[in-house]
């Protein structure tokens, strides 16, 4: 056996890249806000990315904790309509499993958590065999902005260039976009 450690071997290596999660901030088309968070081994050319896409896309970068506050990690669960119990039974099964809230939304029921009950909420979703459509840790907006037409059309130009970027993991934004809009473009 040589006389160099496994250690010493791996801290040698160049080129290892070093990761770090650095989120972005900022408006979008109509004032909506839009908190994005990144994993990436180059900052610099996370933030030139982030920024072009913005710019490009009718928005602006913001600084850190311009957006941050009107959103809230939460556990969300969305669950269609047609393939759920009634309102009152879902509701029942959703709060005792620690649930925060059911809220309507047009033709799915979204459950709400506390990230800490997310997985006691999901797993009695799926023991009272409810198929759900998803069920993930998400950044909720506190409040949302109502947009239609062209500015919808440009939000989510910004939201897809924004998830294309390699660097970015996810992005949260805070429209409301009624369904009907959605379903026009595509």
């Amino acid at each position: 056996m040589s006389g160099h450690s496994k250690w010493a071997t791996i801290k040698r290596r160049k080129g290892a890249a070093r990761y770090e999660e650095v989120t972005y901030e900022g408006y979008g088309p109509g004032g909506v806000a839009v908190f994005v968070e990144t994993l990436t081994d180059n900052r610099n050319r996370a933030t030139q990315d982030v920024r072009h896409a913005f710019t490009h896309s009718g928005g602006n970068l913001g600084e850190n904790g311009s957006t941050a506050w009107m959103f809230a990690r939460k556990g969300s669960i969305q669950i269609e309509k047609d393939a759920a119990p009634d309102e009152e039974r879902l509701l029942e099964i959703a709060l005792e499993a620690g649930a925060e809230d059911l809220n309507d939304a047009e033709s799915t029921w979204e459950i709400t958590s506390d990230p800490a009950s997310f997985t006691a909420v999901r797993d009695a979703i799926d023991a009272a065999g409810i198929p759900m459509l998803s069920a993930e840790l998400t950044m909720l907006p506190q409040t949302t902005i109502p947009v239609e037409g062209g500015q919808a059309k440009q939000v989510l130009a910004l939201l897809e260039a924004l998830e294309e970027l390699d660097d970015v993991q996810s992005v949260y934004a805070n429209f409301d976009i009624p369904e009907s809009v959605m379903a026009e473009l595509g």
